[in-house]
């Protein structure tokens, strides 16, 4: 239904499915970009502002009637961000820690276009059932998920047999709120 090009300024392989199953037309591009932000942003924020960052870094590669889109992804629980664990032990902590309890999942998405430049975030809630360190340890060998917010990817192991519910939508907590991005996107100038 949308007919303009997107850029999609991600390494992620899962908003390029996310994507392809939602059917846009998109051409992958990407370079390294720092993903810092400042300390005292607003913890809901975060991923708004790197999305913003990323998108700022991609602008160059905007052709005629083409849209950059780009998205980071942070776990919030108890006032503390999870990014990307650093090694196994790291994400040990993590999966410890979400186990068994309610995090927030926020998504920051941006888009850009010749005339516009738009920004949001979507917020979703999910549920954790507890973890055990043999479920912990199987999922971080199995799926080695060290490239994801939290330790952990929804639509692996640990989202089909130990996530109880999420408020929100499913692609949101894997990376890419499509419905809000096919709405933005519709009134994009």
């Amino acid at each position: 239904m949308i007919q303009r090009k997107i850029l999609l300024f991600s390494k992620s392989p899962r908003r390029s499915q996310l994507l392809r199953e939602a059917g846009f037309q998109f051409e992958v591009v990407s370079r390294e970009v720092d993903e810092s932000y400042p300390a005292d942003l607003e913890q809901g924020q975060v991923a708004e502002y790197i999305a913003r960052k990323k998108a700022r870094a991609a602008r160059e590669l905007l052709r005629p009637g083409e849209v950059i889109l780009t998205a980071d992804t942070v776990v919030v629980l108890e006032g503390r961000i999870y990014e990307k664990p650093v090694d196994k032990a790291d994400g040990q902590r993590m999966l410890r820690e979400l186990s068994g309890k309610v995090h927030e999942v926020i998504t920051g998405v941006c888009l850009v276009s010749e005339k516009e430049e738009r920004s949001f975030s979507v917020r979703s809630k999910v549920h954790f059932s507890p973890l055990s360190e043999a479920e912990i340890d199987y999922y971080l060998e199995t799926y080695q998920p060290y490239d994801k917010a939290g330790a952990y990817g929804i639509q692996e192991w640990i989202g089909h047999c130990k996530i109880e519910r999420i408020e929100g939508t499913y692609p949101s907590v894997m990376g890419l709120p499509v419905d809000a991005v096919y709405r933005e996107l519709a009134t994009l100038a």
